[in-house]
């Protein structure tokens, strides 16, 4: 059974802020938006609104997904960044170590998904009623010694745990990851090891392009 224990609310850890968006790097285990349980409302948007109370969620991270969210701080920003995202026009790159040494170094997985309603959360990949979903990918650095490997992930589409299942359906499940991982590469780690790295996009009102980096802390 999920036991939801969100780190410790110090301080948030805002990367960017000004009149129209605010730029949170969002620790693992806290979750993006409340749940419907009562145990389950603190997470990344309420403790934002607590010092920023017109704060609007454009997009989420997965609970243990780690790295920058960018929040709208009004309709009218939200309404642009919720088109931006739609168009695909948000550039994001995520950083994951994950099991093995990945062969070819660099492509394109291209696999649709659907809801294991049995399992859900779990996702699974489904050739005929899956959603169109693809991720680009470059190894950064194989280990042999732990026989895992740093790489770069670039979702095209945003589906629901998509860079966990395309990895795992590649055969190298991301560290530390408890829905998709085998019970070896779950305890390679002590936290998911995806990060998301950096997130490129038009400013809302000024349509000046932003890009924000966050190192992965893993």
């Amino acid at each position: 059974m999920f036991s939801y224990q969100p780190p410790p609310h110090n301080q948030l850890d805002i990367r960017y802020c000004d009149d129209d968006i605010l730029v949170i790097n969002k620790p693992a285990g806290l979750l993006s938006v409340p749940g419907r349980a009562p145990e389950h409302q603190d997470c990344m948007i309420s403790r934002v609104q607590l010092d920023y109370p017109e704060a609007l969620i454009v997009h989420r991270l997965d609970l243990s997904t780690s790295g920058l969210m960018v929040m709208a701080r009004g309709k009218e920003a939200h309404r642009n960044l919720n088109r931006q995202f739609a168009q695909r026009r948000v550039e994001k790159t995520y950083i994951a170590v994950v099991h093995g040494s990945v062969d070819p170094a660099i492509g394109t997985i291209d696999l649709p998904l659907i809801c294991d309603w049995p399992n859900r959360p779990r996702q699974i990949v489904d050739h005929t009623e899956g959603k169109s979903a693809q991720t680009e990918y470059r190894t950064l650095h194989y280990d042999a010694s732990a026989n895992s490997t740093r790489i770069e992930l670039k979702p095209i589409t945003g589906r629901t745990h998509q860079l966990r299942v395309h990895m795992q359906a590649l055969g190298h499940p991301i560290l530390g990851d408890d829905l998709y991982a085998d019970d070896a590469t779950l305890q390679k780690a002590d936290r998911l090891l995806l990060h998301a790295e950096s997130l490129a996009f038009a400013h809302p009102s000024n349509q000046r392009l932003l890009s924000f980096k966050q190192p992965a802390p893993f």
